[in-house]
Formats: C-alpha cells, structure tokens, sequence
C-alpha cells in the first residue's frame, strides 16, 4: 500500500511522457501509411492491368502483330521501352495488347469458380449429412489433384483456345470455394441470432437468405482476389505450354514461351512480361488480404 501511494505521489514528467510515447505512435503510423501506400500500389497495378485491357491502344499505338525488322531484338529504350523481339516487334505492345485475352480468360475462370464452388458450398453446408459428406469427399479428390497437372488434363480435353483454359482453371478452383463457403455457412448457422430466428418461428428458407448467405460470402469475395493471382498465373502457365490463343495472337504466357530462347541474348522478352505477370499476381493477392482483413473485423 505504501509502494502504491509514494508512486502516485511522484510527480509525472509529462514532457518526458510526450517525448517517449510519440515514437512508438509514429512506428505504428508509419506501418499504417506504408500498408496503405503497398495497397494504393496495388490496387492501381490492378486499375493498369484493366486498363490495358479495355483499351490496350491508349496505352500502345503500334501493332501488335506487325514488325520491323531493322529493329529486331533491340534492348529496352525510350523509344521501346520492352525492348523489341526477334522479328522486331515492340514487346511492351505486345504485353498491353496481350492482357485483354489474359485477363479476360482470368476473370472467366475466377467467375466460373466463384459460382460453382459457392453453389456446391451452399448446398453442402445448409444440407447438411449424406449430401455434405458426398460433396466433400468430391472436393477432397479435386484438393488431392495437383492444379496444373488437373488444367493440362482439362485443357487436352476440351481442346486449344482461350475459353477452354479458362474452364479448365475454373473448375480447378472450385474446391477452394466450395470448402470456404461450407465453413463460413456453418459458422453461421451456429450463431445464437441464427437459432433465435429459427425459434422465433422463422422459415428456413427466409433464416438462410437473411441472415446465412449474407453473411457468408465476405471472405469468399475476398477469397476470388487471391485466386484471381492464382488464376492468372495458370492461366499463363497454359499459355507458355501452347494451350491458348494462336500465334501470333499475344497473350502474356505466349510471351514468354516466344522469348525462352533467346534468353542469352534478349532476356527482356521473357523477364519483363514475367515481371508484369509478378507485379499483377502480387497485387491480387495484396487487395485480397486486404479485403480478407476488412471482412473479419
């Protein structure tokens, strides 16, 4: 007791106070500004990639398909700023005019995941028993499969084009929804307001519609912004393979399939579309934790 009141006796050096404690604020609202300024970064990576694919010719006048072939395999300048390739086309073109189908493709495939493993998701986590247990198990065989290896026997399946690799990266995506969706529609489903409702005589079909699927797919929202950077690099990863659009037709994986051998003498070819594929990949996934963060507070 005696410690307790000679403590509270002691004068506060309040201008010390202030000194110390405005560091460790500032530490936090550097953190603060630099995750805000890293999720600005992305979220305008992401706007660029949209951008050149709506309007690829704001962005690059020249042809895509069409070269010089005085300027063939010419380093990165101002005047092009990729660099050219080996028939002398301008490679930074190339990259813009190429996101429209590559992230066209991507979306596609996000969108066909999205609806599918949400519907199986719904349906397994408000069903409940065999049907739950047979749609897992049916997730659990998709899970087991690795992801490239299950798009190449899609893909070979249904057959070349744009379209067709982007089902077949869809429909290996859609068990990660499908399990995300059950979690969430059994987390909400044991909550007391959930099982007020249903006491208080509410039909399940108005309990599920109000209360369980409303607030269930925040993190599957947030879950598509992570595997659109997934989606886009299978998606290039077919490409590169030769399962997408026709030469010369650009797309981002083609790209660098196109420049893997002259890696020795133009190494821009494949490392600045590689980079461009790294920078949007990193930018989904930013905006997708961001999103995932947001959701759960």
């Amino acid at each position: 007791m005696s410690d307790i009141l000679t403590r509270d006796l002691v004068p506060v050096d309040r201008a010390s106070e202030s000194a110390d404690t405005p560091p460790g604020r500032r530490r936090v609202g550097v953190r603060a500004v630099l995750r805000r300024a890293g999720l600005a970064l992305s979220v305008l990576v992401l706007l660029l990639a949209v951008g050149f694919a709506v309007s690829p010719s704001l962005f690059a006048g020249g042809d895509p398909l069409t070269g010089v072939p005085a300027d063939k395999l010419q380093p990165p300048s101002a005047a092009h700023w990729f660099g050219t390739d080996n028939i002398g086309r301008d490679v930074f073109t190339r990259v813009v005019h190429g996101s429209g189908l590559s992230l066209t493709a991507t979306l596609l495939a996000v969108a066909i995941a999205l609806v599918a493993g949400s519907l199986l998701g719904l349906l397994a986590g408000a069903v409940g028993g065999v049907v739950d247990a047979v749609l897992m198990r049916v997730v659990d065989v998709l899970l087991s499969i690795p992801t490239l290896l299950l798009s190449l026997a899609l893909v070979t399946a249904l057959g070349f084009g744009t379209v067709n690799v982007a089902i077949a990266v869809g429909v290996t995506l859609v068990a990660n929804f499908a399990r995300v969706m059950r979690s969430e529609v059994l987390r909400v489903r044991r909550s007391l307001y959930v099982e007020a409702a249903y006491a208080s005589g509410v039909r399940w079909f108005d309990v599920f519609r109000r209360h369980i699927l409303r607030n269930s797919y925040g993190p599957v929202i947030a879950l598509a912004a992570v595997e659109f950077g997934m989606a886009v690099l299978a998606v290039s990863s077919l490409s590169f393979l030769g399962f997408g659009a026709v030469p010369p037709t650009p797309e981002w994986g083609s790209l660098i399939s196109e420049g893997r051998n002259f890696l020795a003498t133009a190494w821009w070819m494949t490392t600045l579309p590689g980079l461009v594929i790294v920078a949007v990949v990193l930018s989904a996934h930013r905006v997708g934790h961001a999103l995932d963060r947001e959701g759960r507070r």
